[in-house]
């Protein structure tokens, strides 16, 4: 049996195991980023070694996801040091190594605003804001022959509509999303072919939405009055939209919103041309 060393013992940086993921979600919950029930598994299933604890003795003090897409990209988040830790260097040694990982990638993030410089001191640019608004669930809805069950639609027709809105392959990481538990994935036709898709799920205040991709102002509409009915009235839900999609702030704005918070969205190398006049919903400030 494996005796744990004292907190003076030396600092480790290990790959985390599937069940540790379900600890970064928890410091995510209290520094109020408000993750899904059961974002654990699908971040897992994105890239079981995209994620990095760094440890003193046997003691879990930082952690961060490093996650890989295709052969391009990766993403990083749970940037996260217990309060106790900070300022010891830990946090940095553990970005570092994450940095490594994603060596000869383009590399997006969703930083708190207070770390943008910091950000930009590590090579990363910013491509634009995403701000998170809430508004509350149920939703008298009109039958739509239109909106659909997402499992409905072919696996490869979703991941066709989804690859012109992400910069790699993410295949294996939508599989999980459209799945999970408590929660519901639509999507929109326009003459039997897919023109948007929408996923709501349950996380520890109220619901997120994202991602909410739509080919036009009217279909992103019909889908978020769609999503918002699957949960109780007075539910919180809530939406990150890029503020630089005019028809986004429109949304929320109809549908009587708020700002609660905001992100910094930046990329290492040359900034992802996607088409963001059709975003009016980020996946998660997680994993892009």
């Amino acid at each position: 049996m494996m005796m744990c060393e004292s907190k003076h013992s030396h600092f480790s940086i290990q790959t985390m195991m599937r069940q540790e993921i379900d600890l970064a979600v928890e410091w995510a919950a209290a520094e109020g980023w408000n993750p899904g029930l059961h974002d654990a598994e699908c971040f897992y299933a994105a890239d079981p070694e995209g994620f990095l604890v760094g440890k003193v003795g046997c003691e879990s003090v930082v952690c961060i996801s490093v996650v890989t897409y295709g052969t391009g990209f990766g993403f990083l988040g749970f940037y996260i040091v217990k309060p106790e830790f900070r300022g010891k260097g830990y946090g940095l040694s553990l970005w570092n190594a994450g940095m490594k990982r994603l060596q000869g990638r383009t590399v997006g993030l969703d930083g708190v605003v207070a770390q943008q410089e910091n950000y930009r001191k590590s090579g990363f640019a910013l491509a634009y804001r995403n701000v998170r608004y809430q508004g509350f669930g149920g939703n008298k809805l009109m039958p739509d022959g239109d909106i659909v069950e997402l499992k409905t639609i072919p696996f490869n027709e979703l991941t066709a509509y989804d690859q012109p809105f992400f910069p790699d392959d993410r295949h294996a990481f939508l599989k999980c999303w459209i799945q999970q538990k408590e929660g519901s994935a639509l999507g929109v036709m326009d003459n039997r072919k897919l023109a948007g898709y929408g996923v709501i799920r349950r996380c520890r205040t109220g619901y997120k939405i994202g991602p909410l991709f739509a080919d036009t102002p009217l279909y992103a509409d019909k889908l978020f009055s769609a999503l918002k009915a699957t949960v109780p009235e007075e539910e919180p839900v809530f939406l990150d939209i890029p503020e630089v999609n005019p028809a986004a702030v429109e949304l929320v704005k109809r549908h009587n919103m708020s700002v609660v918070f905001e992100t910094a969205r930046m990329y290492t190398g040359i900034i992802p041309d996607l088409p963001v006049q059709k975003i009016f919903g980020v996946t998660t400030f997680e994993l892009g």
